[in-house]
């Protein structure tokens, strides 16, 4: 079977807020993973820190993720999988209130805060509207791919 892996050196994943079953960020990195099996994810990569806030929260094993995506699974067959192999078995209103949290998260440690800020630096420095690691990683991925922000 075939994956159906998108070119993340020629276009940016999905925004982190696009939802698949109302997980946030989810759709993304399904996109890195299978970009990663395909060696076509450039500089994004997978299992990064943001990924591995829904691993955690879904219970879900990175390994045993990317074995499912290297099959070829539709994003609807990944998410039945996850949906049965979660080991946390969060519900709807606990999906829903976790990606709420996710989409509004922003860096709250020093270490966190200096890197938000370089990045926001090189991608829009003159941007005010920039506090949430989402807004970054939206507007990052849009310069990178030669928009003007």
């Amino acid at each position: 079977m075939a994956i159906n892996a998108p070119d993340l050196t020629k276009r940016p994943p999905r925004s982190p807020r696009v939802r698949l079953g109302g997980y946030a960020s989810l759709p993304r990195m399904l996109d890195k993973g299978r970009a990663t099996l395909a060696g076509t994810n450039g500089e994004y990569n997978y299992n990064c820190p943001m990924d591995q806030h829904f691993l955690k929260f879904a219970g879900i094993d990175p390994a045993a993720l990317k074995e499912q995506l290297a099959q070829g699974k539709s994003d609807g067959e990944i998410l039945a999988w996850i949906t049965q192999q979660s080991k946390t078995r969060p519900g709807p209103q606990e999906i829903e209130v976790w990606s709420a949290w996710l989409e509004q998260r922003a860096p709250t440690d020093p270490e966190g805060r200096a890197y938000f800020n370089d990045l926001h630096t090189k991608a829009a420095a003159h941007r005010e509207d920039i506090a949430t690691w989402f807004d970054l990683l939206d507007v990052d991925d849009y310069v990178s791919f030669g928009g003007k922000a």
